[in-house]
């Protein structure tokens, strides 16, 4: 039987969520999204560590939601700082939000992994620009054969100091790609990760335009300089996998998995990055099958607002053979 090792790097924010039914939620989220579906795909054939750090007065409640998998280690959450991410997010439709930013969690720094450079997979889903450093994802690179993955969602946002949570260009992108295997965001963020040298004031202003055209001249720049994988995320379309095959980037979209009924959308990206994580641990190439995964909990984290919502393996696999024929 397998016993693989996963590392989950990214906050435990305390949101309050507001749906664009009008419907308001309190939970934990990011991170815990993302090791909770790992879990459940794990069952009794690996471990799941999330790293963070968190409030003193969330540390407790945090690690009894995550206690009740007995696959999740809570050793690497830790309150020693008292400094938390707490988030309010607003949806104005099923996909997209208003976003403030009240409470910050320390950086997640080297120190912090000393003892989980074992990982087969390091799983990276910071939501702000100062939660995952450079430099951890050095040190990861430096004394781990893990595969690392990473959120875009990080270094494409920040937060002002009234508390509002804004889109930003991922200006030294570049300094990072050589530490990341497998480079994940959405269609917002890739036109973050894509830009001129110079920019006229007017064009500035087509930036929320829905094309994808920008799409193959980004994968070309990142897998020529050390990505092994893009994925881009396309909402109800699914997602657009590069790699590259024969010495040339291959591009496929892995279709999504229909659901019926959108509950709540918070996480669904954390869950992504987490079957994308589970996906590659039989075989770190098959990034179709990884997409799969991804989409896979995706669609089960729509489904309601506990974290019930994530299936067993087998659960999963059916839903994947449903959509795709084939896991």
């Amino acid at each position: 039987m397998a016993n693989y090792k996963v590392a989950v790097l990214g906050p435990i924010p305390r949101d309050h969520i507001t749906t664009h039914h009008g419907e308001v939620i309190e939970k934990y989220g990011c991170a815990t999204h993302t090791a909770i579906g790992l879990a459940r795909l794990l069952g009794d054939e690996g471990t799941v560590y999330p790293v963070s750090h968190v409030r003193k007065i969330d540390e407790g409640p945090i690690k009894a939601i995550l206690d009740a998998y007995p696959n999740i280690d809570t050793t690497h959450i830790t309150s020693d700082s008292d400094q938390g991410d707490v988030i309010q997010l607003k949806f104005v439709d099923q996909n997209n939000r208003l976003e403030k930013q009240t409470g910050f969690m320390n950086p997640i720094v080297p120190e912090d992994l000393k003892e989980l450079l074992h990982c087969d997979v390091f799983v990276c889903v910071p939501i702000t620009d100062y939660e995952v450093s450079l430099d951890t994802l050095k040190y990861i690179k430096q004394n781990s054969k893990g595969i690392i993955i990473f959120d875009a969602h990080g270094p494409t946002n920040t937060a002002t100091i009234s508390g509002d949570r804004l889109i930003k260009f991922w200006i030294d992108r570049d300094q990072w790609l050589p530490y990341i295997d497998v480079l994940k965001m959405n269609l917002e963020e890739s036109r973050c990760c894509w830009f001129e040298k110079e920019y006229q004031l007017e064009d500035l202003k087509h930036f929320e335009d829905e094309s994808t055209e920008h799409l193959p001249a980004l994968a070309d720049h990142v897998l020529n300089h050390g990505i092994k994988c893009l994925i881009v995320t396309l909402d109800e379309k699914g997602g657009a996998v590069f790699y590259k095959k024969d010495g040339h980037v291959h591009q496929e979209i892995v279709q999504s998995i229909w659901v019926d009924h959108v509950v709540d959308t918070t996480g669904c990206g954390d869950s992504f990055a987490g079957g994308l994580g589970f996906g590659l641990l039989a075989d770190p190439t098959d990034y179709i099958r990884a997409a799969k995964y991804a989409n896979a909990l995706g669609a089960q984290r729509t489904q309601g607002r506990t974290f019930e919502v994530f299936k067993s393996r087998e659960e999963t696999d059916q839903m994947i053979q449903d959509t795709y024929g084939a896991v």
